[in-house]
């Protein structure tokens, strides 16, 4: 990984604040946020594995169901809930939605429910906490959007399609498991189609007209 894609992603734990900031739709009573850069600093994340899989359609939006996924360990530790969602070859993401409720077990905080979700060969992506500088054990519903164009966060994935999305802990306490579980809720991610570059519609036009040669050629035989 390259030290931008590592800075990048070091960053992108304040998706949630930035979004409550200019929105003013969290529905908890919020502590001063804390620094994303001290909070992330030792995540470096990469991407690997897909225990549940899921395909569909290439689209403009992908909705997640996030009822009952419970929150174990840090960041590609074994048995974290990890889900694959078919978006489409080299579609950009471009927001976030979401509207969830969960649980922090004593001692583990809200802050630390933590989603990263990005292409399946880890480039790029971000890390998402709904509970930002919410550093408290309990239950408590988040709700909100953020434009990842706007935020200067938006991503591609690769040419599989893949939206990978792993739900982990910023900090595995080691006395409870799970450490936390969102109770409910969806997480929408906007998706934009890649559009072919003018070359490629060039070979399409060619692969037509070789199509309707051929066509002609047997009606004529």
């Amino acid at each position: 990984m390259t030290t931008m894609q590592t800075a990048r992603k070091l960053i992108l734990g304040a998706v949630a604040a930035a979004a409550m900031a200019m929105t003013g739709a969290a529905q908890a009573d919020i502590k001063p946020a804390k620094s994303a850069l001290g909070q992330l600093a030792s995540r470096g994340v990469s991407v690997s594995g897909a225990p549940y899989e899921s395909a569909v359609n290439a689209l403009t939006s992908q909705a997640v169901d996030v009822t009952g996924i419970q929150s174990f360990g840090e960041f590609g530790d074994a048995g974290n809930v990890v889900l694959n969602f078919y978006v489409g070859a080299f579609a950009t993401i471009t927001s976030v939605d979401w509207n969830v409720n969960l649980t922090a077990n004593d001692p583990s905080w809200l802050s630390e429910l933590t989603l990263a979700f990005g292409s399946s060969a880890g480039g790029d992506g971000v890390v998402f906490n709904p509970g930002f500088g919410d550093d408290d054990s309990g239950t408590n519903s988040y709700s909100g959007s953020a434009s990842l164009v706007d935020l200067g966060l938006s991503f591609q994935v690769g040419a599989d399609g893949i939206l990978r999305l792993e739900f982990h802990e910023g900090f595995d306490d080691a006395s409870v498991n799970p450490d936390g579980v969102w109770n409910s809720g969806n997480v929408t991610f906007g998706v934009a189609a890649a559009v072919p570059e003018p070359s490629t519609y060039g070979m399409m036009a060619l692969g037509l007209l070789g199509v309707a040669a051929v066509a002609r050629r047997r009606k004529s035989a």
